[in-house]
């Protein structure tokens, strides 16, 4: 039976997926409910976890990597900062620009949490850079999804449906993922606007070929990161002014949610909304990014009134740090929605014994 702290290290002397395999399989006996459990960087976020946790990180090292075929596979307690390492000492780099949270995060948790960095709405989101998955259900069983090649797919895709999952669905075991050659330039871009102006630039914006990478608007500047060739993110200067800015601090502070907006914020919403919406008025202060699309939100108003402004402007509203996190975290699902959820559920984890409520009470 699984006790608190279900801790592997490569020091066992044996493979630690099938260590881990073992535990689930234990807990599958015992009915033991299961907190898994990786760098525990993103802990904060979602449902507060329960259960006896399964500690994962143990499990860690890049299995495969295709610098020429943009293609690499890694065990899920790798560390990001070591994935990051060995990309850029081939010039490669992970398109959605993954926030870390933590020095300890893993690429088991980034996936499980489906987060992506401010290059998300221009270059791609985590579920568009996972190719396939390796990972055992709530039977215990090792099951595998995807592959390793850069191809379309036929049918349901599994080893996506793990994204963003919360580890309700399964171990995550191994990821494989497509990666991108870095850009040859990089520069940001800041202008003196107000926020309805920020909204009108980025609408602008879009409809024109710009190498655009990342934005964000904190109340009075909005910045601008470009990303390419040389020769194109200089033609995009002449066409855009404004003021050049070393933006490299910036980027990373606004990814890893150090910049000043976050600081002593007692809960701190996210907000998913088209990208045109004008200004919502709401108690509180916002920071815009992904183009007008992403806007973080501290408020002290209820969760119910934020979720209904935001479903009034045709988005969706999520408690991402701080506040009830026994509460309603996510955004309500719609009676359907919740019973594809449940089934899902049921189909991954008959007992119930991964993570559950991590996302919703009753999931």
């Amino acid at each position: 039976m699984p006790g608190d702290d279900q801790s592997l290290s490569q020091s066992d002397g044996r493979d630690i997926g099938e260590a881990i395999q073992e535990q689930v399989m234990s807990a599958v006996a015992d009915k033991t409910v299961l907190n898994i459990v990786g760098g525990n960087s993103k802990a904060f976020y979602g449902r507060k976890a329960t259960g006896a946790q399964l500690c994962v990180a143990g499990h860690r090292g890049i299995v495969n990597y295709e610098p020429t075929e943009l293609v690499l596979t890694a065990r899920c307690g790798t560390p990001m900062a070591e994935i990051e390492e060995a990309l850029g000492e081939q010039g490669q780099m992970l398109a959605f620009e993954p926030p870390y949270f933590g020095l300890d995060a893993t690429l088991g948790g980034t996936i499980a949490c489906g987060v992506s960095g401010p290059r998300r709405p221009f270059a791609g989101s985590v579920r568009d850079a996972v190719l396939g998955v390796r990972c055992l259900n709530g039977k215990g069983e090792s099951l595998r999804f995807g592959g390793e090649m850069v191809k379309n797919v036929a049918g349901f895709d599994v080893s996506r449906l793990m994204v963003g999952s919360m580890g309700t669905l399964g171990v995550l075991l191994d990821v494989s993922l497509r990666v991108v050659p870095q850009p040859e330039a990089e520069l940001t871009l800041a202008f003196d606007c107000d926020e309805l102006q920020s909204i009108e630039y980025l609408a602008g914006w879009r409809r024109q070929a710009l190498p655009i990478s990342a934005s964000s608007f904190d109340g009075a500047l909005l910045c601008l990161r470009l990303s390419g060739t040389q020769e194109g993110v200089d033609a995009a200067c002449s066409v855009l002014g404004g003021e050049r800015v070393k933006g490299g601090e910036h980027w990373l502070r606004l990814r890893e949610q150090r910049h000043d907006f976050f600081n002593d914020a007692e809960q701190v919403w996210r907000l998913s909304l088209p990208a045109a919406t004008p200004p919502m008025n709401i108690l509180g202060d916002a920071l815009t990014e992904w183009g007008g699309a992403q806007r973080w939100l501290k408020t002290s108003l209820q969760g119910n009134i934020v979720r209904e402004i935001t479903a009034r402007s045709r988005g969706h509203a999520t408690l991402f740090r701080g506040g009830d996190r026994m509460g309603q975290v996510f955004h309500p699902l719609t009676a359907g929605v919740l019973s594809v959820h449940q089934r899902l559920k049921a189909a991954f984890d008959p007992h119930k014994l991964l993570n559950p409520g991590r996302m919703f009470y009753d999931v």
